[in-house]
């Protein structure tokens, strides 16, 4: 394997399946028997999933919501991700923590570092729900945080698109997919690879992310052994 540990990060259009909205459980169901791949070689899983599918605090705010109540709504709408994908990894065997920015005991742990840290150790994975905990930040932001607490080395961040392009490939048939970019590329060229304070920070930090299509069963695995698939983005 080329990495051992690493942040997985799911949007929450990754749960749709063939729905409008909504969570699909046996899509969800698809996606943890990928992540089961990996686990079973011996891969060490941090995950933080996106609310989209659910709800979309900005385009709330849009809408006139509040932005901040809308952005606490959507980390809301994390957290029921995170419980439909630990409740799939568990029906194939495996054990899972689902961890919360914001404080919902009854169903999540509080995020506290260290025992997420002792947690991979003793072989779980462990789920970051609600994002950071603040409004004005995305759960992209919330990924690259978390990885940087966790001493992940790579993040992989899962979509419904094979890569990094030059333009959105769905609306411009001439679309050019990028192998491979820097985090400055990304930063200068306004790519739409995750919002560019997460992309600074993974920048600052030199550490690599890897976009590609969660709906082509094992990629992940591909991903893992360091398979060129989707789009790296890495400082070198």
């Amino acid at each position: 394997m080329k990495y051992k540990r690493i942040m997985l990060k799911l949007s929450g259009e990754a749960f749709l399946g063939d729905r409008a909205a909504g969570i699909d459980p046996e899509f969800t169901l698809k996606i943890a028997k990928q992540i089961k791949e990996v686990y079973d070689m011996g891969t060490e899983l941090c995950i933080v999933i996106g609310g989209g599918n659910i709800f979309r605090g900005l385009s709330a705010a849009e809408h006139g919501l509040g932005r901040t109540t809308g952005d606490y709504i959507g980390m809301l709408a994390t957290v029921m991700n995170s419980l439909a994908l630990q409740e799939s990894l568990e029906k194939i065997g495996l054990e899972v923590r689902v961890q919360t920015a914001l404080t919902i005991i009854e169903v999540a742990e509080p995020y506290i570092r260290r025992k997420a840290v002792n947690h991979i150790k003793r072989g779980r994975i462990v789920i970051f729900g609600a994002g950071s905990g603040n409004p004005y930040v995305t759960t992209d932001m919330a990924a690259v945080l978390r990885a940087l607490e966790m001493d992940c080395e790579v993040i992989f961040k899962a979509t419904k698109v094979d890569g990094v392009y030059d333009k959105d490939p769905a609306k411009h048939e001439g679309a050019v997919k990028y192998d491979r970019l820097k985090h400055d590329e990304v930063l200068i060229n306004n790519l739409k690879v995750m919002d560019p304070s997460a992309i600074a920070l993974a920048r600052e930090n030199e550490t690599p992310i890897i976009v590609f299509d969660i709906n082509k069963p094992g990629n992940i695995t591909k991903a893992i052994l360091g398979e060129n698939i989707g789009t790296i983005v890495t400082h070198l």
